[in-house]
């Protein structure tokens, strides 16, 4: 149990905000599989703010999506601040600033892992964000922009001075991008450094790996993002199944899932993405992931999935 602000969450370990891959279906499928928080995809508080559909769609939720966090990403306070403001009036329980982005296009705007540079900024973002809301504040962000630059420590007390609730801490730098191995020391080292909840992130691709996280560095909580990719039994502890057999009727609720909240084109889009993650590692995947995108709707594409069931059954 982990309390953030007035929020209490039921567990320890949460899914990470990931663009693309976070929407509502696969967030309620990570928490029928044991995820007790879960963060949205990157959500722009220009787009936001000047009321794009696209980014208005990524504020989807349902009342079986909670506790949810918000992630915003910007470089403007002010406009921060308004964002911040339109995310309250949602069924959202708290609100996450993304300050760990590395995609250049983000950094390029001053945004994400950016303000990591700009710790004056970054604070002046955490305050707008909490004087416009009444709900918890969080910040994601990374070890530092570089090897020669680990500034973790130092940016969690910032952010707690300027009224973060808590702290989620990605264990590689900026110039890492999502290559390379995540320290776990920073996390450490960013758990000695403030008195807030701090969430450790990196490098978790299993239940045990959570554990020895937070055995490691006394993080309060984990949080998986692309480990949880095609494996939402991540969150739980009997691990992620070794078959087809096994794996096919997570697919299938996932299917059943998209297609009960998205529209069909973008359905059908993110589902493809999504099977090719749950069929990694698996004997005979390029065959069935070439079917896979042969599929142009949601209906063939379950027809597959329970051909491909029955076949196993069968076997």
């Amino acid at each position: 149990m982990m309390q953030i602000g007035q929020v209490t969450v039921n567990g320890s370990f949460f899914l990470a905000p990931l663009a693309g891959y976070t929407d509502l279906p696969f967030r309620l499928l990570c928490r029928e599989h044991g995820a007790a928080l879960c963060f949205s995809e990157m959500v722009s508080c220009h787009g936001l703010c000047f009321g794009q559909k696209k980014t208005l769609a990524l504020l989807q939720s349902d009342p079986l999506d909670q506790p949810l966090a918000v992630q915003l990403f910007g470089s403007d306070p002010e406009i921060m601040g308004r964002a911040a403001a339109l995310v309250s009036d949602q069924p959202v329980q708290l609100i996450d600033i993304n300050m760990g982005c590395p995609v250049r296009k983000v950094v390029r705007k001053g945004a994400g892992a950016a303000l990591m540079k700009d710790p004056d900024r970054a604070a002046a973002i955490i305050r707008a964000v909490c004087a416009n809301t009444t709900l918890p504040v969080t910040v994601k962000f990374r070890s530092g922009w570089n090897s020669d630059a680990i500034t973790a420590p130092e940016f969690a007390r910032m952010a707690e001075e300027a009224g973060a609730a808590a702290v989620t801490v990605h264990a590689r730098t900026w110039a890492q991008g999502f290559g390379g191995r995540a320290d776990w020391r920073v996390i450490g080292q960013v758990r000695r450094a403030v008195a807030i909840p701090v969430i450790g992130n990196g490098d978790i691709l299993c239940h045990e790996d959570g554990l020895r996280m937070m055995a490691e560095t006394g993080c309060d909580g984990v949080m998986i993002g692309r480990g949880a990719l095609g494996n939402p039994w991540v969150f739980a502890r009997q691990g992620r199944p070794v078959t087809l057999e096994e794996r096919l009727p997570a697919m299938r609720r996932h299917l059943a899932l998209t297609r009960g909240y998205l529209q069909q084109r973008q359905a059908v889009f993110r589902m493809k993405n999504h099977a090719v993650r749950y069929l990694a590692g698996l004997r005979g995947a390029s065959r069935i992931r070439q079917r896979i995108m042969a599929c142009h709707d949601l209906d063939a594409l379950d027809t597959l999935l329970r051909e491909l069931e029955g076949a196993t059954d069968a076997g």
